[in-house]
């Protein structure tokens, strides 16, 4: 069963921008609308959960689907990870040492269960449920991340955003001109663009006084939204585009 997207660069767009809104819509029901930390992580892990048995139980790849999970997961690690930090007091330097021990377990687990580590290979119920813990973990871990470089490293919200994408400029240039594994390169940007939404999030909702551009977490999240499904419907488009019989495809172009 072959349930998850290619890694193209639209895959990347699609990641940031889900991520991003992961991070101004976990800020707008924790922080704006007053929720808190800890009743916003019950409810959007519970979102999560629905999200995610769906995901397991479907035949094939649905792409409004998959980025619900993906989003789900964004949202989900925004407020657990401000939860860990903030209000249970672990700091953003531990609560990343504490998300990446977690994270490098799920791998660890995965490596010894015989699963394909190879995200386009991916094909059994218990590979694609590791692949989405693996992915809650990181979105989680780069929020603590992204927080860490934009409030106690001095680099601030734009600092913290270049620093990061040049991070990922040089995985680019990794996976074309050196032989270190596809798949670590994967999840290392993977982790990486999680903190570049926070920190991209952080700089559109915070007010100018923090050094962001003062749009609030409502404004944010709601161009964000309209952006990521304006990217989930070129996909599907190029989906049915792909899957058409080539007599639709010959109609379609006549017609055009």
């Amino acid at each position: 069963m072959k349930k998850l997207p290619q890694v193209t660069l639209a895959f990347w767009i699609m990641k940031i921008a889900a991520t991003t809104l992961g991070e101004t819509g976990g800020d707008l029901l924790a922080q704006t609308l007053n929720v808190g930390y800890a009743v916003s992580s019950m409810i959007l892990v519970g979102l999560f959960l629905v999200s995610l048995v769906t995901q397991l139980r479907a035949k094939r790849f649905h792409p409004v689907l998959y980025w619900t999970v993906i989003l789900s997961t964004s949202t989900a690690g925004t407020t657990m990870s401000d939860f860990m930090n903030r209000t249970a007091g672990l700091g953003y330097a531990r609560g990343a040492l504490v998300l990446i021990t977690a994270l490098a377990t799920v791998f660890l687990i995965w490596r010894f269960s015989g699963h394909s580590f190879h995200v386009e290979r991916i094909s059994t119920f218990g590979g694609e449920l590791l692949y989405w813990t693996a992915i809650l973990f990181s979105n989680t871990l780069g929020t603590s991340l992204g927080d860490f470089l934009a409030d106690d490293s001095g680099l601030g919200y734009s600092g913290g955003a270049f620093l990061i994408a040049g991070l990922l400029v040089l995985i680019l240039i990794a996976r074309y001109l050196t032989p270190v594994s596809v798949t670590l390169l994967f999840w290392t940007a993977f982790v990486l663009t999680r903190p570049l939404g926070a920190t991209v999030g952080d700089f559109f909702s915070k007010p100018t006084a923090k050094g962001g551009l003062g749009y609030g977490t409502i404004g944010s999240s709601l161009v964000l939204m309209a952006v990521l499904a304006a990217l989930i419907a070129y996909t599907m488009w190029q989906q049915r585009r792909r899957t058409a019989p080539p007599d639709a495809e010959r109609t379609a172009s006549a017609i055009v």
